[in-house]
């Protein structure tokens, strides 16, 4: 990822609580973050900037939220669709509750056609680092036992639940600030486990256990490399006896 930074984006976004939604109602989009992972430079897509854009009163948002939403994701997709075969690290973001798909079908229940980022260019930081550190690396909410563990300054982060209550509460400049935040924070963590210094209660054999167990595996079963062990210990025992004799 770090060896293509140049083409790689690190992407996070806020929305409505996809929970206790007994009408199977989409959650709507609040705010998007790109973050370019090169040069630090974020592009942020928001129903408060697109309402203030469109002169519209923040306290009336709610009453125009469709169509406040669907010009903020024509913007997001068109940014998408101008930027092809980028590479996009993120954050828990695989499925249709919370992830890409989820914004493409509120695009698409807007009216509007998404572009579709292939499956190979969305790279998952939080399982990365359960193949790098073990899946006890860390604590839940595993992203803020991070920021504690790494002394992370969490200015402006909102935990999910309090993103739900922010949305309820209308806060959308708050749930703006939390996504560009939370940006931030993916590419503060993804940095430091780059460089190997990403502070986690892994033990070194939970790191490195699965890898000796793969290796022995393979040693096990390769026959390639049992006929040259094989080979290897045959030699070995025949200068053995020279040396005896």
């Amino acid at each position: 990822m770090f060896a293509e930074s140049a083409n790689a984006w690190i992407i996070h976004y806020s929305c409505e609580s996809f929970y206790d939604r007994p009408d199977g109602r989409s959650p709507r989009v609040t705010s998007i973050a790109l973050r370019k992972l090169d040069s630090a430079q974020t592009v942020s897509f928001s129903i408060h900037q697109t309402a203030e854009r469109r002169g519209i009163p923040f306290d009336r948002i709610e009453q125009h939220y469709d169509e406040l939403e669907q010009e903020m994701l024509d913007n997001f997709f068109a940014h998408l669709g101008g930027h092809r075969g980028m590479k996009y690290l993120h954050w828990n973001m695989r499925d249709a509750n919370y992830g890409f798909q989820a914004i493409e079908h509120r695009y698409r229940v807007l009216g509007g056609e998404p572009f579709v980022i292939d499956d190979n260019n969305k790279i998952d930081l939080s399982r990365l680092l359960i193949d790098i550190y073990g899946v006890g690396y860390i604590d839940h909410p595993r992203m803020e036992r991070l920021l504690d563990k790494n002394h992370i300054a969490p200015r402006d982060f909102l935990s999910g639940a309090e993103e739900a209550r922010a949305f309820e509460d209308r806060n959308f400049v708050g749930l703006h600030q939390s996504t560009l935040r939370k940006v931030d924070v993916i590419a503060n963590i993804a940095g430091r486990a780059h460089d190997r210094n990403l502070k986690t209660n892994a033990s070194w054999w939970a790191m490195h256990g699965g890898r000796l167990r793969t290796a022995l595996v393979w040693m096990a079963e390769n026959k390639t490399f049992q006929l040259v062990t094989g080979l290897a210990s045959l030699v070995g025992l025949g200068l053995a006896l020279w040396a005896f004799l």
